[in-house]
């Protein structure tokens, strides 16, 4: 693998047309959230009994009508992903008062049943904890008994594979997934499903608009899921892109990727978070193996048993011994018009 391609859709996620059936890899996305005000509008452009449902206080309603919206995409994401495939969702259910009546949406479950029944094969699935130590977080009636109310701190990510456990069978297959291979202490941290360490948002948004309506999730929550869940050389799609998060993840993992966008304003925000993304791609590559090596130096020697063939450093498993962290040489545009693409040669 010397490069990767990524392609940009400015179009809607609920119709893929444009890509293939059972040609992708895994999909990684975060959709708008349903029963969250800042999505209000949106979902009501999508359908506008949503918007009649919230005006006449119907909250069960205009939920489910939301996610009938998602539906789409999901049933969308399911005939592009190969056999094997694999889906991430990361959702966040919402508290609101609707007519009166406070409630929590639980979106997490809704698109678990869904997807389900759809045909996906549920996985255990990650809790993102993002814990706050606001003193105003709580909600209802303080320290009194029942009208107080517990505190949504964590958001969940879904994780579905389609038909069968993915095989890989030449000789080309195997190596190639055991260059994709991760380190020892990364798996112990990154197959726990609660996730604590995982805070920052990876790129700045300038533009206050962009920011406003973007549900961006933090750079490294995809660089997981992307390394967890593929090898090199794999297609990620992301439905709801955003301002380009899964896309920057899947350059610096070296896979190629697909991302899908409705918003046009997106589009340079996208742009620049791609074309400025190599420095700090290939310095989260640095951290990673500067990670390990300070992982070796607090093991004994003779707690090694294998060495890995292109570092030369020590190694906890025989799993490890081919793993190449790929990094970047060059990120270059190769259309910009209503459909973008960038092609990423490696070093």
């Amino acid at each position: 693998m010397k490069t990767t391609n990524h392609k940009i859709f400015f179009s809607d996620s609920r119709n893929l047309s444009e890509i293939k059936s059972e040609s992708i890899n895994l999909m990684v996305t975060s959709p708008p959230y349903p029963m969250i005000r800042m999505w209000d509008e949106m979902f009501s452009q999508q359908n506008p009994e949503i918007k009649q449902a919230l005006e006449n206080e119907k909250g069960e309603i205009a939920f489910e009508l939301m996610h009938k919206e998602l539906d789409k995409v999901w049933g969308e994401t399911y005939r592009v992903l190969k056999n094997g495939g694999i889906a991430c969702i990361n959702i966040g259910d919402a508290t609101r008062s609707v007519g009166g009546k406070f409630q929590i949406y639980p979106s997490h479950a809704r698109i678990l049943s869904y997807c389900v029944n759809l045909g996906f094969h549920a996985l255990p699935e990650i809790l993102w904890i993002k814990e706050t130590n606001k003193p105003d977080k709580f909600m209802g009636s303080g320290m009194l008994p029942v009208g107080a109310y517990v505190t949504l701190e964590h958001e969940h990510i879904l994780i579905l594979r389609k038909n069968g456990k993915r095989e890989f069978k030449t000789v080309e297959e195997i190596f190639n997934r055991q260059q994709s291979a991760f380190f020892w202490e990364e798996r112990n941290v990154w197959f726990s499903d609660k996730w604590q360490d995982i805070n920052g948002v990876f790129q700045k948004m300038t533009n206050g608009k962009t920011r406003e309506r973007s549900g961006a999730f933090p750079f490294e929550l995809s660089f997981r899921l992307i390394n967890m869940f593929s090898v090199y050389g794999d297609i990620v799609i992301d439905p709801f892109l955003g301002t380009g998060t899964t896309s920057i993840s899947a350059i610096a993992s070296g896979r190629n990727s697909i991302g899908v966008e409705i918003e046009p304003s997106f589009k340079d925000v996208i742009r620049n978070n791609i074309c400025a993304s190599k420095e700090a791609c290939n310095a989260f590559i640095d951290v990673r193996l500067k990670n390990h090596k300070y992982f070796v130096e607090k093991k004994q020697k003779n707690e090694w048993r294998y060495a890995n063939e292109n570092y030369k450093f020590p190694v906890m498993t025989n799993q490890e011994r081919n793993i190449i962290l790929k990094k970047i040489d060059v990120i270059k545009e190769v259309e910009y018009t209503d459909i973008c693409s960038y092609e990423v040669s490696y070093l």
